[in-house]
């Protein structure tokens, strides 16, 4: 007897909520970790007045940096993530 694709397919996809933490979360920790490393070398403040903001503080630099390390990790692990999935080839038969 054969399964029904579509039932086993079901089976195998994951909740929606699990899929977007599979992204989100690990592109948190490699944010965080990324904003330690760069801000541990560059001053936020300084950075600001560069970029013409000179009214900038460090903890709004920091923020700003943990946001944008955040948003460019969450896009490769999104990118990952829908690329992994396998190519449907038709079949020869």
């Amino acid at each position: 007897m054969q399964k029904n694709p579509t039932i086993y397919k079901e089976q195998q996809e994951l909740p929606t909520i699990q899929r977007v933490v599979s992204v989100l979360w690990p592109s948190f920790l490699v944010a965080s970790l990324a904003t330690v490393l760069f801000f541990s070398l560059f001053d936020p403040a300084d950075l600001g007045r560069l970029a013409g903001y000179p009214e900038l503080t460090r903890t709004g630099g920091y923020t700003i940096g943990f946001f944008a390390f955040w948003l460019m990790t969450a896009i490769s692990c999104g990118m990952t993530c829908y690329f992994r999935k396998p190519v449907h080839r038709p079949r020869i038969d």
